[in-house]
């Protein structure tokens, strides 16, 4: 069914997909949605996957519209010819939430904005109010299990369980919203983060961008290389990690943590004095952030995973796979979901170097064939079930499911 509009004389938005010829028969539209996170300044998930899923939009010939406070990722929105507008969304203050209501209702107005899609709390409650005011569809990304040390905590993380359908990342994170907020299945879908595999392919990356980094990280000696991509934190287990590498008991290995410390850099500290500490001077390389981590990956003889909490998806995971590389992850979160143990990689129990270091032999001791059977079976596992076009199409089904809602149904 028809989507409620505030003006009678709107005419209808159809399913994203819908072809021209069958919209111009209908005297329709495509639907226009508008998509609301904190601010558009890191790589991360929420934003990358803001920017891929306005893209898809603009492509199925829907209208996209991107609203927060602003960033680096803006020209990407904008490249893939979605809109952006400018709010202090990131804001958590009370008053400049109402305020941010006040905006993003009259935004829905003037654009004739049909799903309002919500990717972070602060935000979230604001697209929330404005949705309801203006008889909007509102749907949200979980992309988290979210802190809920305390009643206010786990109340300001409710606002993310009130969309009418409710997209989960992994079916991990779709288990929490079950169990924590009580969310039913009818509403959950799961939405799996999806690899750029334009991006992420062995074959595109060149020799001499594999070299550059090589060369920035010290890596010329053509030792083998386990690596570690995380950014500084004691829950990616860097430490585990350390430790693991130092029961291998071999010279004639690299180990590299790469990742930037965002402020952590008493962690840093730490990390460096453990590396002094177990003798690894040597064998560790501590890097900063990657620009280039397609490049990175095809450096890396093994990636690993070692996180001691459950991570939401694992997108480090997916994608040194999506590049045929032995992946090693702690056996929980959305990792377990996206490994085919002895096929793509193997699972091992989290903060446990013992067997993160056993399985780092096995990945090392494999011979050509082996990694080349294991590469093949890796790549074609991502780009099966974790691709970037699966997620957003199946993003975009979510959108035209919420539009073919009655409207007595929000």
């Amino acid at each position: 069914m028809e989507p409620r509009q505030n003006n009678p004389h709107s005419p209808a938005a159809q399913p994203i997909g819908t072809p021209p010829a069958e919209r111009e028969k209908k005297g329709s539209r495509f639907a226009t949605v508008l998509q609301v996170l904190p601010a558009l300044g890191a790589a991360g998930g929420v934003e990358r996957g803001t920017v891929e899923i306005a893209e898809a939009i603009v492509r199925a010939g829907g209208r996209a519209l991107v609203a927060s406070a602003g960033g680096p990722l803006v020209r990407e929105v904008e490249r893939a010819g979605a809109v952006h507008v400018a709010l202090p969304v990131a804001s958590k203050n009370p008053f400049v939430m109402r305020a941010n209501a006040d905006r993003l209702a009259a935004l829905i107005e003037r654009e004739g904005v049909d799903i309002v899609h919500a990717r972070s709390r602060a935000p979230a409650w604001s697209a929330w109010v404005a949705a309801r005011r203006t008889g909007r569809r509102f749907v949200t990304t979980f992309h988290g299990t979210y802190g809920a040390a305390n009643w206010f905590k786990r109340r300001y993380n409710t606002i993310m369980t009130r969309g009418e359908r409710v997209i989960a990342i992994s079916a991990f994170i779709a288990g929490h919203v079950r169990q924590f907020y009580g969310v039913p299945s009818t509403r959950i879908r799961i939405v799996h983060r999806g690899v750029d595999l334009g991006r992420f392919d062995a074959k595109l990356v060149t020799a001499e961008r594999v070299v550059t980094l090589a060369t920035a990280w010290r890596l010329t000696d053509g030792l083998p290389v386990v690596m570690l991509p995380a950014r500084l934190t004691r829950w990616k287990g860097q430490t585990v990690f350390l430790d693991a590498i130092a029961r291998l008991g071999r010279s004639d290995v690299r180990a590299v943590l790469v990742g930037g410390a965002e402020g952590r850099e008493n962690f840093r500290a730490e990390l460096e004095g453990r590396i002094a500490r177990l003798g690894l001077e040597s064998m560790v390389r501590l890097v900063d952030h990657c620009n280039d981590m397609p490049a990175a990956y095809m450096l890396a003889d093994v990636v690993v995973s070692a996180s001691i909490e459950p991570e939401a998806f694992g997108r480090i995971v997916a994608e040194a796979q999506a590049m045929g590389r032995p992946i090693i992850a702690t056996d929980h979160g959305g990792a377990k979901e996206c490994v085919i143990v002895g096929e793509t990689g193997w699972l091992v129990p989290p903060n446990d170097a013992g067997a993160l270091a056993d399985a780092i032999r096995l990945a090392l001791a494999l011979g050509p064939d082996a990694r080349r059977a294991l590469a093949a079976r890796a790549v074609a596992h991502i780009a099966a079930n974790f691709s970037k076009e699966a997620m957003c199409a199946k993003t975009l089904a979510v959108y035209d499911e919420v539009l073919a809602l009655s409207p007595g149904a929000q």
